[in-house]
């Protein structure tokens, strides 16, 4: 019989191990089911042994922690050794996916493990922890009944103008929330693009370090953030994990 693949969250950013902080983003049944596996897949081996240190504070591993198999996916994994990833679950081992941040498969190269899991019979089992997108959308004050993430707008900056317009003008029709994500260190050449682009009265959301003791969330008009940012009031989210809403009015 096969075993199970459990999704398994990560924070989404640094915790201090004596803080205790975990238990307050990964429920405790969260914490006891990857403490007692000994096989994960995971976008980095070094941070995932690190999140592993953090649950043992709690939940002592079922093996030490060099014994643990850790089989690394990412973008430079090819299709073809995904099958390779899944031989322990098909033996009968049961097996993490864990992120590097967040909630494995949303916006994270695990989706296509998932998948082949389900192709091959294997379950799959997803495990509650903190999402920076549903985050984002409940603090947003935006529409949570419709919404889509678009992951990365281009970085050419006619093409990004070009695809906000795209996003702003659908989500105007469609009372659509449109959510997007940008590399942390061009976080401010992401907003000026946004408040170019858009309608003075769309409403555009920036949410940053969510769960982190640094968390901001503000949502206002764009004409708002064009005039803040020429004043020179720039948010504090320079190199840091930021989500980025859009609501057209």
């Amino acid at each position: 019989m096969a075993g199970t693949l459990y999704l398994i969250p990560n924070t989404l950013g640094p915790v201090d191990p004596a803080s205790g902080a975990l238990s307050a983003l990964l429920p405790t049944q969260v914490q006891a089911i990857t403490s007692r596996l000994d096989y994960f897949v995971a976008e980095n081996a070094k941070t995932a042994r690190a999140f592993l240190k953090l649950v043992a504070i709690d939940h002592p591993l079922a093996r030490p922690l060099q014994e643990i198999e850790i089989a690394e996916l990412n973008v430079n994994t090819p299709p073809q050794a995904l099958a390779q990833l899944l031989g322990p679950l098909k033996a009968g081992r049961d097996a993490g996916l864990v992120s590097e941040a967040g909630v494995p498969a949303v916006a994270d190269p695990g989706a296509d493990l998932v998948r082949l899991a389900h192709q091959q019979g294997i379950a799959v089992r997803p495990l509650v922890g903190p999402s920076s997108l549903l985050l984002a959308v409940m603090a947003s004050g935006l529409n949570g009944q419709s919404f889509a993430f678009n992951g990365y707008l281009p970085t050419d900056a006619a093409q990004r103008t070009k695809r906000i317009r795209e996003l702003e003008n659908r989500s105007r029709s469609e009372r659509q929330t449109q959510l997007f994500i940008e590399t942390p260190y061009r976080n401010g050449q992401m907003l000026e693009a946004l408040v170019a682009a858009c309608q003075p009265g769309t409403l555009v959301c920036v949410a940053t370090d969510l769960t982190l003791a640094s968390e901001t969330v503000r949502t206002q008009a764009a004409g708002k953030w064009k005039t803040e940012l020429a004043a020179g009031k720039a948010p504090d989210f320079h190199k840091k994990p930021t989500v980025f809403l859009l609501l057209g009015q």
